[in-house]
């Protein structure tokens, strides 16, 4: 036969004062029942510890008020989300996608004949006005805006691209700046 553990009599002699203690620093019943729970199981896992003749009242209130503790510094931590729109807050895009577009246009762009690809690359991804890419180009308002849009035509039928004309310019040109800010190719 096997031999019980003192902790077999000790510990349910001590449920009462250790379930007032944890009510007391909880305020709850439900909570403090539970952190007397968590105190036994500390307590059992850790009997080799105990030295037998020295105060098992302390050592479990010890361990309680310990382990009430690290429950509040945990919860403190928490953030009640019930909705999930904090959680939503850190979400972030897949940035590979973003990289794997950001070629295809650099690679549509560089198929581009040059005099659509400059104008369109000044106006698109440096943020030129049409005056200022025309001088730069060194031709006429009107011409520059022919080549924009052949160029930009060009570059949504390489990229496979068909957008409404609403949205077409705006798709474009995000793309143009973002190559512009990662410093793709000069044109």
């Amino acid at each position: 036969m096997q031999e019980c553990h003192p902790f077999h009599f000790l510990l349910p002699a001590q449920h009462g004062p250790l379930h007032r203690f944890a009510l007391k620093l909880t305020g709850n019943e439900h909570r403090a029942e539970d952190l007397v729970q968590e105190t036994f199981l500390k307590a059992w896992s850790n009997r080799e510890k105990f030295i037998p003749g020295s105060q098992l009242r302390a050592w479990l209130f010890t361990i309680l008020r310990n382990t009430f503790y690290s429950q509040l510094r945990k919860y403190r931590r928490e953030v009640e989300d019930a909705d999930g729109k904090l959680a939503a807050l850190l979400f972030e895009e897949a940035a590979q996608e973003h990289a794997l577009e950001l070629n295809e246009v650099i690679s549509a762009l560089a198929m581009l004949p040059e005099i659509h690809r400059r104008p369109l690359v000044l106006m698109g991804a440096y943020g030129f006005s049409q005056q200022e890419a025309a001088s730069a180009c060194g031709c006429a308002v009107g011409t520059i805006k022919s080549r924009v849009n052949r160029g930009r035509s060009n570059l949504i039928q390489a990229l496979g691209r068909e957008q409404e004309t609403r949205g077409m310019d705006t798709a474009t040109d995000q793309d143009l700046r973002r190559i512009a800010i990662s410093g793709g190719p000069d044109f």
